[in-house]
């Protein structure tokens, strides 16, 4: 058993969340027309039933790239025994302004699909070689046609242009899952574990009812389901490191 198996069977475990706005929590108030940090977003859901310490590092708008550069940084700094790695929503997506603008032009994604599959496997080359666990979390699956809206501002004129440079809208949920399935491969690939978001979102017939307007974050049912998910993933892999291991760990 190493020095950092050691650790992570004391009550002294540190976790570190690196991600985007799913991670940090942002979800779109229909109420008050923004978007703000739900309080009982999956991270602070699993702070709750942990040993140890969670530290979240997720940004609104991180990409991969952005994202890596923190990480070292932020690793550096905190020495955590686990991190959970959750990119690909912003990294698949585009400059939907531009399409709309000027859809006979090429445009590319935010992370470019060959980047995102050699960064993903560097970070977590990186991680390894500091003796840190790597966990990887796969997309929650978005709703095309709610999130084709969002991104032509129900403008009609930017839905025409921006559905020709697509083809149609269900374009837009096979994109994002080439990156989701990036991210198995990678786990594959590096012998990495991953827990399987977007199965647990999946498992219901209509998973759209746990998105935001936008079609694309998780709303607070979503979290939800995603905190349950992971906790399922502990449960099965690193019990101990629970604070009640032994009775249910439905969330209250």
């Amino acid at each position: 058993m190493g020095e950092r198996d050691v650790d992570l069977m004391s009550g002294d475990t540190k976790y570190m969340i690196s991600g985007d706005s799913i991670s940090k929590g942002v979800i779109y108030d229909e109420e008050r027309n923004k978007y703000i940090i739900l309080e009982d977003n999956y991270v602070s859901l699993l702070q709750q039933k942990l040993k140890g310490a969670v530290r979240n590092t997720a940004r609104f708008g991180n990409t991969l790239m952005k994202g890596f550069s923190n990480l070292k940084r932020d690793v550096d700094k905190d020495k955590p025994n686990v991190v959970l790695i959750e990119y690909g929503g912003n990294d698949c997506d585009f400059n939907w302004n531009e399409i709309a603008d000027n859809p006979d032009a090429e445009h590319s994604p935010k992370t470019d699909f060959n980047t995102f599959e050699k960064m993903l496997t560097e970070a977590i080359e990186y991680l390894k070689k500091q003796q840190i666990t790597p966990i990887l979390m796969n997309l929650p699956p978005l709703n095309a046609d709610k999130y084709f809206k969002w991104v032509s501002r129900s403008n009609p004129d930017a839905e025409k242009n921006i559905l020709r440079w697509l083809g149609s809208v269900t374009k837009i949920y096979w994109w994002q899952e080439r990156y989701n399935s990036t991210i198995l491969k990678v786990s594959e690939m590096t012998k990495t574990k991953y827990i399987d978001v977007r199965g647990a979102f999946l498992e219901h017939p209509d998973f759209t009812k746990f998105l935001c307007s936008d079609g694309i974050h998780p709303n607070q049912e979503g979290h939800r389901i995603i905190s349950e998910k992971v906790l399922e993933f502990v449960k099965s892999n690193y019990q101990y490191l629970l604070l009640d291991s032994t009775n249910n760990l439905a969330l209250e």
